[in-house]
């Protein structure tokens, strides 16, 4: 049962179920847009796809104000400690969707010296958003699915320090990234 931060009391069910309908539908958006990737984001942010009916709002005024950076394009070596920088720069709890094959894998880039396989070496990504360049369909059911993780998050989970989840996922060293 999740507990209310350092207190050791159980957060009732229906408190829980409200906190996290507030946070699921109240997510502010820092779009780190590197190549033809973020153009899908804005043609889901425009009145066709519209995703602030899905309680999403599309332009943060900086990552101190945002709780889900997405990251739609190529992360080359040199632009990775500014990605990390960013990611640190977010508030607790803060999400992230990697969009489109590029930010996922490296793309058909993948295979160059200077492109990072895939946005998760650099900070932790909770929903991944394929294709080249992917669907304002698909980033929209991107967003419902993260919805769908924090509305079933409790408040344990919530309550991780930022250090525990920005750690690379695979050991590799951010270049240019200070120690």
């Amino acid at each position: 049962m999740p507990t209310a931060g350092p207190v050791t009391r159980p957060l009732p069910e229906p408190m829980r179920f409200v906190l996290n309908w507030g946070r699921r539908y109240s997510l502010w958006v820092f779009n780190f847009g590197l190549a033809c990737c973020a153009i899908e984001f804005v043609a889901t942010s425009m009145s066709r796809h519209d995703f602030i009916r899905h309680g999403v709002s599309p332009f943060a005024d900086g990552p101190r104000r945002a709780d889900l950076l997405i990251v739609s394009g190529t992360v080359t070596d040199k632009m990775a400690p500014a990605v990390l920088r960013l990611y640190e720069q977010m508030p607790d709890p803060k999400y992230v969707i990697s969009f489109g094959a590029c930010s996922n894998s490296g793309g058909p880039y993948w295979d160059s010296y200077c492109v990072t396989k895939g946005v998760d070496q650099i900070i932790p990504v909770d929903v991944y958003v394929p294709g080249c360049p992917p669907r304002p369909e698909a980033l929209l059911h991107g967003i419902t699915k993260l919805q769908e993780k924090i509305a079933a998050e409790s408040a344990a989970d919530r309550s991780l320090p930022a250090a525990d989840r920005s750690l690379p996922a695979s050991g590799r060293s951010v270049p240019g990234a200070e120690s």
